[in-house]
């Protein structure tokens, strides 16, 4: 990456020095499509990696013998900002109202709340600060619906809640370890949470995605990002087969090798948004829930006795991937770095109690 660095004090401070040359496409890549944050999270990790004793907070990057770029790499490089007000928001004393499917009506706890959402929509080894990472996201929703509509339907297209409990029998002797670091994952951040333009943000996570995540103009801290971890990801390519006398029966249509499949219509992210078997007319989310896709970004293969679905990615590729954010975390990111990089647009603020 960097063919060589320097330490200098400058009269005021120590200043790390790190140099490339353009004669090598590496270096061209990194400098014009790497936005600051990923720069200097990959200056963090090349003193971490070579044990160099350097404790500043600025590195140069030198091309060629010209400083072309200043880089801030404290620790506290993504500020928190401190919003005071009369209510508390802590894990403890914030109420979350959940309407069931029922419309039955049950309030509990931010941090009760948090343990179930947590449970439901991650999976099973993520790092810890990646956990902090969407803690902090559904922990913004919460405050998000509470405020917006008093209520949080258990079931939703955000943060499906099940109680903690529910998986006492589902990881059996991972249960105790898995609850005490949601538990860690939760204290950590208490008051924590994402606003763009002053406003609460959605929490857009999904599992992988193909390589980069996706801008969306409804939403504009959405930001398209780089996500290359993810074309290694175990959910990068997903391929279901299905026998015709199954398919007919999953879709509630007649489906034979002489059936016309047609893609109708696509997004800007090559998801399927309409597609056709015959004369039948389907949604991509419809068609995807039907059959139980990874995603819309698919291909369809159709031979003699069966048809072959590939998709690619796992859910809607909008902010954050689970898969990329943990490999981050492997490299050294906190959750604040993390965050930064998928929504290099927000602000992470803190509530606090403002005293009387």
């Amino acid at each position: 990456m960097f063919y060589k660095y320097d330490i200098k004090n400058n009269g005021i401070e120590d200043v790390l020095y790190l140099y490339l040359s353009l004669n090598y496409e590496f270096s061209r890549e990194l400098v014009l499509n790497s936005n600051d944050d990923d720069l200097a999270r990959r200056t963090k990790n090349f003193i971490r990696n070579n044990n160099i004793n350097y404790k500043g907070k600025k590195a140069y990057l030198v091309i060629d013998g010209i400083v072309v770029k200043t880089l801030d790499i404290s620790e506290e490089s993504n500020p928190i900002e401190i919003l005071k007000d009369s209510l508390y928001y802590s894990n403890e004393h914030f109420l979350v109202t959940l309407k069931q499917n029922d419309n039955s009506i049950i309030e509990l706890p931010l941090k009760e709340y948090l343990l179930g959402v947590l449970a439901t929509n991650s999976v099973l080894g993520l790092d810890i600060e990646v956990l902090k990472a969407i803690c902090i996201m559904y922990r913004t929703y919460a405050f998000y619906k509470m405020a917006k509509d008093k209520y949080i339907d258990v079931y939703n297209d955000f943060a499906v809640y099940k109680p903690i409990s529910y998986y006492k029998l589902v990881w059996t002797i991972d249960y105790d370890d898995t609850y005490s670091l949601l538990e860690d994952a939760i204290k950590d951040t208490d008051c924590l949470f994402l606003t763009y333009d002053n406003k609460y943000i959605l929490p857009f996570i999904h599992y992988s995605n193909t390589g980069k995540t996706f801008f969306n103009r409804d939403y504009e801290y959405l930001s398209g990002v780089k996500s290359l971890w993810d074309l290694a990801s175990p959910y990068y390519i997903d391929i279901k087969e299905y026998k015709y006398d199954i398919l007919s029966n999953i879709l509630k249509i007649n489906v034979n090798r002489d059936s016309n499949f047609n893609i109708i219509d696509v997004d800007s992210r090559d998801y399927v948004k309409k597609l056709s078997i015959d004369d039948t007319v389907f949604s991509g989310e419809e068609f995807k829930n039907l059959l139980g896709l990874k995603s819309m970004n698919i291909n369809i293969i159709i031979n003699n006795d069966n048809v072959v679905i590939i998709s690619k990615g796992y859910g809607n590729g909008y902010g954050l991937s689970l898969y990329g954010a943990n490999e981050l975390a492997k490299n050294g990111c906190n959750f604040s770095n993390i965050i930064k990089y998928y929504f290099p647009k927000v602000k992470i603020n803190k509530y606090i109690k403002e005293l009387s």
